[in-house]
């Protein structure tokens, strides 16, 4: 790819991206709720197949969430887990087999692993079809691909408070929530990956802060703030934070005074092609008529057809 296309699709600052999640890893527990409540529904949907993986892939593992939550299920579907994260001070809080790798330039062997599990670490990727790419080519014939990510909806109540505050005080809006995927989009983008029988689906989790200020708290020590490529260098004006919080009050709060903040999570499901996999019949291929199913006789093109009587 030449230098051309690669500053076409950098919408991130992935040196931001590894930075803010090193700052993340030393921060106090008590700030990975998200990581948690979705690796539990990560696992929740591992629990559907009746496989088993030994070789699995956590692919942006933060300080291990995802792995937690398989042990703590008590299923034993995944004999071995190797965790990989961008950054080095998150692989080392998880443990393990753990390595420092970066999604968007993974260091596997092709067939490497049974299953890849990514748990809300490839919605910082600046090229998600190239990433998936990569995944799909380190799973091992039949192997599976379950991530989640977070979409598009994300924060909606943020973005729209701080776009409104920032034009007021500053005069100008920069971007500051991150561009998440879109879920009318993801199955086409597991498709283009090569993975079969690819599956969507997504849910929205609502959390409430005593206030917005609270919310950026808690992105900040997640490791999920703006690492947007073209945002505005240095730091929000305090009046623009303080006007923002305002606006988020005014339109998001609650009876009880609190905010609400929506996250999208989308999950994304799919195998690594294998001759044993059901593949769609050929146009005229079907076994069974359509007219025996529906419970008419065939006619002719321009003839009227008499519905059989029940029995």
């Amino acid at each position: 790819m030449g230098e051309g296309d690669e500053s076409a699709i950098r919408v991130f600052d992935r040196r931001m991206v590894r930075r803010h999640r090193e700052r993340a890893a030393q921060a106090r527990t008590g700030h990975d709720f998200l990581w948690r409540e979705v690796a539990e529904r990560l696992v929740d949907r591992l629990a559907d197949t009746t496989r088993r993986f030994p070789d699995a892939l956590d692919l942006g593992c933060h300080d291990g969430t995802l792995a937690k939550a398989l042990a703590a299920s008590g299923d034993a579907k995944v004999e071995r887990l190797v965790a990989c994260d961008l950054a080095p001070a998150m692989a080392a809080r998880a443990g393990g087999l753990a390595v420092v790798a970066d999604e968007e330039l993974l260091p596997f062997a092709p067939m490497s692993f049974d299953l890849v599990l990514s748990n809300l670490s490839l919605h910082w990727v600046n090229d998600l079809p190239g990433a998936l790419i990569q995944a799909r080519l380190a799973l091992k014939p039949d192997g599976l691909f379950l991530a989640a990510l977070l979409g598009g909806e994300t924060l909606f109540e943020l973005r729209a408070a701080l776009i409104e505050a920032e034009s007021e005080v500053e005069g100008g809006v920069s971007p500051r929530i991150s561009p998440f995927a879109d879920v009318r989009d993801a199955g086409s983008l597991l498709q283009r990956a090569g993975f079969a029988l690819p599956v969507v689906d997504r849910d929205e989790i609502a959390v409430t802060y005593p206030d917005a200020l609270a919310l950026m708290r808690d992105l900040r020590n997640m490791g999920e703030t703006n690492a947007v490529a073209a945002r505005r260098r240095g730091f929000t004006r305090r009046a623009t934070l303080l006007r923002a919080a305002a606006i988020y009050a005014q339109r998001f709060a609650r009876p009880d005074g609190r905010v609400n903040a929506t996250f999208q999570a989308i999950y994304l499901t799919g195998w690594a092609p294998h001759e044993t996999q059901q593949k769609p019949l050929r146009p005229g291929s079907a076994r069974a008529r359509l007219a025996d199913a529906l419970g008419t006789e065939d006619h002719s093109a321009g003839d009227k057809a008499t519905p059989r009587r029940g029995r």
